[in-house]
């Protein structure tokens, strides 16, 4: 059997099978650009970056969208406050949201859909949700008639009275329905566009399924993003396609656990966040991204400072055997592109089981003893493949170890490093090794 994921549309273990063949179409829903982002946003970010790559590995095509909100209350209000424009705000913190990506070895999407390029969309995908008869318009604010699709709440696995009586409704005694969400905003507040129901801007949960069916044409393979936005946005965007498409607007629906601080959930409103631009280097961004991806990725993880520390001997053993191979291997002028089948059969068996990370980092830990030995042992054929696995895995991870081939300069020093050495020529062996500290390749 091949990969197995968690499917929270059938609450239930399914075998991955995309809908067209090879080709999987992947959305993720990306950042309201009003703010930096914390450690607890990166969570997505990293996670469904390492879902692509693997799905590459396994030789899938794979195109991943992820959106830009830019319009939107906390970015009209954050423009206010600063005397800036609505585009002023989201393009400044749509950079650092990129800047927080690079920063934990995230690619970019291959398709970034920006709110406000899809507005005409947006107007005429709530004017005909309102012909239909599943949405209504109020002076001017449209609402979704939820009780015009026949299973609201199948994401959330709830039905329609227990979300009434769960969700976080804000009182509007225009809606016929508490449940009812809002598809556009009336508003003579921050920027805003004509639509047939008068000036206003689209809803948060509207945005999604039009790009969506704007990008990917119809049902999509993947869905993601953090288990917050199952109910409401993510429900809200399955009735929206329902009630058009007459499908759940994707096949598997994946959620993605909250990353706490200390077990309270991070909060930019509370202040108890720490930001990815924070982190001292692009080091402690691979160390946070190792943290998350060696969690199981729908549980809730606590951050702490020990956490961290722990994950960060781990790496900084990774890159130390990872150095001294590498230069070895440079010295000895050995290349070669052998794999250990046996361990990347086990790679692909962890990861196929809902990405059992817990076990890939044991079969890691076990690589790196097995490096080491044989580095020992000068046991080279041995010791190539199980490098070149060590490498493929933590490619595969995004898990970028920052240590690069020695230049020419620096390999002749470290080739007259070992010859001295060799000659048991202490004093230049001293002299060499200096150099080579200096250099940061010991």
């Amino acid at each position: 059997m091949g990969l197995v994921i968690y499917n929270s549309l059938s609450n239930k273990l399914e075998e991955f099978k995309p809908i067209n063949g090879n080709k999987v179409n992947m959305y993720v829903c990306g950042p309201t650009v009003y703010n930096y982002i914390h450690i607890g946003n990166a969570r997505p970010v990293i996670f469904y970056d390492m879902m692509k790559r693997y799905l590459e590995f396994l030789g899938y095509d794979v195109t991943y969208a992820s959106n830009i909100t830019d319009v939107d209350d906390k970015i009209i209000n954050k423009a206010i406050e600063t005397g800036k424009t609505e585009k002023e705000i989201a393009t400044f913190y749509e950079n650092a949201y990129f800047d927080a990506v690079k920063k934990v070895g995230s690619n970019k999407p291959d398709l970034i859909p920006h709110a406000t390029d899809y507005i005409n969309e947006m107007t005429s995908f709530i004017d005909e949700l309102v012909k239909n008869g599943n949405a209504y318009n109020v002076d001017g604010d449209v609402f979704f008639r939820v009780n015009s699709v026949k299973d609201y709440g199948v994401l959330s696995n709830q039905v329609s009275e227990d979300l009434e009586s769960g969700a976080r409704i804000s009182v509007n005694d225009k809606k016929e329905n508490p449940l009812d969400f809002s598809l556009w905003k009336k508003t003579d507040v921050g920027i805003k566009w004509n639509s047939p129901f008068g000036e206003g801007r689209p809803g948060w949960h509207t945005e999604c399924v039009v790009m969506n069916h704007r990008l990917f044409g119809n049902e999509i393979d993947i869905h993601g993003g953090g288990m917050d936005l199952k109910f409401p946005h993510h429900e809200n965007e399955i009735a929206q396609s329902e009630a058009l498409y007459h499908n759940h607007l994707a096949k598997y629906w994946i959620h993605v656990g909250r990353l706490d601080l200390q077990g309270e959930k991070m909060s930019k409103s509370l202040g108890n966040v720490i930001y990815v631009k924070d982190l001292a280097s692009k080091v402690e961004g691979m160390i946070l991204r190792s943290l998350i991806l060696f969690s199981p990725y729908r549980s809730i993880i606590s951050y702490s400072d020990d956490l961290f520390n722990q994950y960060k001997k781990e790496y900084e053993k990774w890159q130390r055997t990872y150095k001294q191979v590498l230069y070895d291997l440079q010295y000895k002028g050995i290349k070669s592109d052998a794999l250990s089948d046996k361990d990347i059969e086990a790679f692909k068996e962890y990861m196929n089981q809902d990405f059992n990370v817990q076990n890939v980092l044991t079969l890691i830990s076990g690589l790196i003893k097995e490096i080491n030995t044989l580095l020992r042992s000068k046991d080279y054929d041995n010791l190539v493949s199980k490098f070149n696995t060590f490498k493929k895995i933590m490619d595969v991870l995004g898990i970028d170890l920052f240590v690069n081939p020695m230049s020419d300069e620096e390999l002749e020093i470290y080739t007259n490093w070992n010859k001295a050495r060799e000659n048991k020529d202490f004093e230049n062996a001293d002299k060499y090794r200096n150099m080579l500290v200096d250099r940061k390749i010991l």
